[in-house]
Parts: structure tokens; C-alpha cells; sequence
């Protein structure tokens, strides 16, 4: 089944930032990039499917979403316009960029950082479980050796559309794979551990965050710190994680990335090149935490922008 959309893109939309956070990954197993197109390997209600991106000129965007759906009967009014929810949510076209712009001309630490990168969002993942996942594949190592982890448990949860392309797994096609599958992937003892929780959490309904998102899209509220409160009862989940999957899962902007490796050592540059930061030590995750927090309520949209200034997305 084949639903097509068409979306008008804001003006200063940089698609490159979009295109390139999912092309993270080079062997291109569940994200293909062909030039201005990306296709992208998801499970759309337990069924195969691939999403879809071709942008055009003049930021006009075609969405596809092409789902193996077989006999089983799709409702198709709602599936568009979930399909263009998502759409909205993974593009950042929800997210109050001018606002945020506005608020950081006044503040000269980050007026010609943010000036310089006007129109940035933050591309999201096409669900929260797959940005909470990512972001505990992530903990404490590179991100190429992040990215090769990421790879392997695509290919072993085995999930394929028709067209070929592997879809990122769910917390069903996760829990479907034991802690020795995920070791032969090359997950730690722990992260093993964790993605498996997690995983039964979600499916037992302790932790909804589909719904979540979905509830927040109609109107409701992001309740980050009941969110947040959640997560941190999960064993191997700590604050990064959590405010990294607020961010990359929800588009919450004020979560405190102070405690990324790729945030200090940019705000590092970003201060000693305003001679605000003489020291030849590291600048720490507290003093990180205080500079961030007066940017409070967009502390995580600064520390994307940090993130920017590297050339590979986090």
C-alpha cells in the first residue's frame, strides 16, 4: 500500500541537515540517500514499510510511505494523516525556530553562533524508541563504533521491506531477540540488559512513549519531567540518555546536554575563540550545566547547535 504527500517546506529549511542525520550510517542497510531522496526503513503498526523523502526545488517536499500490508486492511484517512504528523515531527517543522532565533539575538555568547546556522532544527528519529535505543547504543563510545552497533541489531532483528531496505526495529521485534543475541552484536553485558527492559517495559504499557508522543501532537502537553522521572527508574539509563531521547524522540528543547562529550569540547571552542575560556583543561559537565542553564527554555536547542559546528550529526 502507497500513501503520497505533498508539503510545502518553510523557506530557510536546510534539508542537508535532515538528509545527512540519517545518513549516519554509510553501508546504507536501513537509510538510503540518492542525492535529494532518502529512504528510510520503519515498522508503521507492526507491518514493514518505507518512508519516503524526495525534495525538490523550491523546499517542496514529496512524502511517500509504502507499507507491506498484504490482505491486512489500512484505514487510510488516518494513516495520512498520521503519516503527516510524523512527517511534521521528523522534518522539525513544529519547532518554534524563529522564536528560539529571537530570544538568542539578545544574548551575545550565542547571537553569531545561532546567526550563523539560522533555520537549524533537529532532525528527529521516526519514533521515540528508536532515538531512546540509539541513544543507549551510544553511551560511553565513539560514534562510528555507536553506528557498527546500530547496524548489527538492524540486521539481526531482520526486519525487511519488499524493496529491500531493513527496517529499524521496535520494542516487539527487540524482545523477540535474547541477551546472547544482542551480546553477538557487540552490546555490552549492561546495554544488553537495558534495551531488553526497556523494551518489555514499553510492551507491558509502564512506558507508553509512542503514546506519549502521539497525545503531544494532539494538543497535549510534553510532560518531560513525568517522562524523565520514568526513565531514570530504568536500570542503564542515566540523564544523558534521557535528555538526548527527549530531544531526538519528542523534540523537547530544554533537556541539559551537558553531559555530551561533542557539546563541552564545542562550547570549549566556541568560548576559548571569545576569550571566555583560558584554561588548557577541559571545561567540565558542571560548568557546562551553569552555561547552558541560561538558556533555559532552549538549552537543548543551543546544544544543537554546538553539535553543528562538527561536521558528522550526533
Amino acid at each position: 500500500m502507497q500513501i503520497t504527500l505533498e508539503i510545502q517546506l518553510p523557506d530557510n529549511f536546510r534539508r542537508n541537515d535532515f538528509l545527512l542525520f540519517h545518513q549516519r550510517d554509510t553501508h546504507m542497510l536501513a537509510e538510503r540517500r540518492d542525492s535529494d531522496n532518502l529512504y528510510k526503513g520503519i515498522i508503521w503498526n507492526n507491518l514493514p514499510a518505507c518512508l519516503q523523502f524526495h525534495f525538490h526545488a523550491g523546499n517542496f517536499l514529496t512524502l511517500g510511505l509504502d507499507i507491506d500490508s498484504g490482505r491486512k486492511k489500512i484505514a487510510v484517512e488516518n494513516t495520512r494523516t498520521a503519516l503527516h504528523q510524523l512527517a511534521t515531527h521528523m522534518l522539525g517543522l513544529n519547532q518554534p525556530t524563529a522564536e528560539f532565533e529571537a530570544f538568542a539575538a539578545r544574548h551575545a555568547d550565542v547571537r553569531q553562533l545561532i546567526a550563523q546556522q539560522s533555520g537549524l532544527r533537529v532532525p528527529q528519529a521516526a519514533s521515540p524508541f528508536e532515538a531512546l535505543s540509539w541513544a543507549i547504543t551510544g553511551q560511553q563510545i565513539s560514534l562510528g563504533a555507536a553506528i557498527s552497533l546500530r547496524r548489527k541489531l538492524i540486521q539481526r532483528a531482520g526486519v525487511m521491506h519488499s524493496s529491500g531496505i531493513l527496517c529499524y526495529p521496535q520494542a516487539e521485534q527487540i524482545l523477540a531477540l535474547t541477551e546472547d543475541d544482542l551480546r553477538a552484536c557487540s552490546f555490552s553485558k549492561t546495554k544488553a540488559s537495558t534495551l531488553l527492559a526497556l523494551a518489555a517495559a514499553i510492551q507491558n504499557g509502564a512506558l507508553p512513549l509512542q503514546q506519549w508522543l502521539v497525545n503531544y501532537w494532539n494538543g497535549d502537553l510534553l510532560a518531560a519531567d513525568d517522562i524523565y522521572a520514568q526513565l531514570i527508574n530504568q536500570r542503564g539509563i542515566g540523564p544523558w540518555t534521557i535528555h538526548y531521547a527527549l530531544l531526538r524522540g519528542f523534540g523537547y528543547m530544554d533537556g541539559s546536554l551537558h553531559g555530551d562529550a561533542a557539546v563541552r569540547r564545542n562550547l570549549q571552542q566556541l568560548l576559548t575563540a571569545q576569550q571566555q575560556y583560558r584554561s588548557t583543561e577541559k571545561i567540565s559537565p558542571q560548568e557546562t550545566e551553569a552555561w547552558l542553564a541560561k538558556f533555559s527554555p532552549w538549552r537543548a536547542l543551543v546544544a544543537a547547535h554546538l553539535w553543528a559546528m562538527q561536521e558528522k550529526p550526533v
